[in-house]
């Protein structure tokens, strides 16, 4: 790693010893910010901040794949826009999974284009063909419509691929969406998803105990998550929901879980929390944390390369 920069001072919950551990990259671009005065994404209108986080990713190498397709795909009257993207290598291969795939941003934030270079890079590391789902964001539309988008694409993709592995994955919020989509095809009798990948997941609304505020202000403040949570639920009385919280959830039978974790993210607590939780159901779970890394770092192999090495993780666990 390259030299550290020292903590700012703005950072009064982070101890130097934690922000030590924090990869330089992450160090400067924080400093940067912080000397700039440059909000963060909860103290901003959402759709200013929708703005901002797009200008944020603009620049950032975006490797080649086979083929980039948008599409609608539709499902017993519903639809979702998704874009599909396949491995360079297009031979027929009798173990390559299909992903689908479902971009974070605090149920709020986040895109198709957001999540591009991260799905490129899975589809080439993973051989896989990647999906990744355009769903409706709150507050425009509260839950549960983000999960019933990401339940359409589900059932239209392995109605499409029945032959293939269906892994659902997701990162943040996406990864709580993935997983209570993995919840709630179980309820309604589905065989349809193999496998989770879930990348530093949101699984609890209750930040006493998934918010760890030794890391507050590392790429996520609690009053960030709390602004999701304010925005996402048509009301307070949601947060407890199997569907929005899947720590209070009944895990028996849910496909086996690959996990990413970043040593420096504040919510770090909730998946590996949902990792107990979920063993303690009976489910596999394969889990990993990242040294140095920090909340948002899958697939900035561009900017850090050692965030390369979850990506070639993921590739050798699925």
């Amino acid at each position: 790693m390259s030299e550290s920069t020292a903590r700012p001072l703005g950072l009064t919950c982070v101890t130097d010893a934690a922000w030590a551990r924090l990869h330089p990259v992450a160090q400067q671009s924080i400093t940067a910010d912080m000397a700039a005065g440059r909000p963060n994404a909860h103290l901003l209108d959402v759709v200013d901040a929708r703005t901002r986080g797009a200008a944020e990713l603009s620049g950032v190498g975006s490797p080649s794949v086979g083929e980039v397709v948008e599409e609608v795909l539709r499902w017993d009257g519903a639809s979702v826009k998704v874009r599909r993207y396949e491995p360079i290598d297009t031979d027929p291969r009798a173990a390559a999974p299909v992903i689908a795939f479902v971009h974070g941003g605090n149920w709020l934030l986040g895109s198709l284009d957001s999540a591009d270079v991260a799905m490129r890079r899975l589809c080439l590391a993973t051989a896989a063909t990647v999906i990744s789902v355009d769903y409706r964001l709150a507050p425009e539309q509260k839950f549960p419509a983000a999960l019933d988008d990401v339940l359409t694409a589900i059932r239209a993709v392995s109605d499409r691929y029945p032959d293939r592995r269906l892994i659902v994955a997701g990162d943040s919020a996406g990864g709580n969406l993935a997983t209570v989509a993995a919840i709630a095809s179980r309820d309604a009798g589905e065989s349809l998803i193999d496998h989770q990948l879930l990348i530093y997941p949101v699984t609890t609304c209750d930040l006493t105990i998934g918010f760890d505020m030794g890391y507050e202000g590392i790429s996520l403040y609690r009053d960030e998550m709390q602004w999701g949570q304010d925005h996402y639920l048509p009301d307070a009385s949601y947060a407890d929901n199997p569907l929005v919280s899947p720590l209070t959830a009944d895990l028996r039978g849910l496909p086996p879980v690959t996990m990413v974790l970043a040593e420096c993210d504040p919510i770090t607590p909730q998946g590996e929390l949902y990792a107990i939780a979920l063993r303690n159901a009976g489910v596999a779970v394969e889990e990993r944390t990242f040294d140095h890394m920090f909340h948002g770092f899958f697939g900035l192999d561009a900017l850090i390369p050692e965030a390369s090495a979850a990506m070639e993780w993921i590739a050798q666990s699925l």
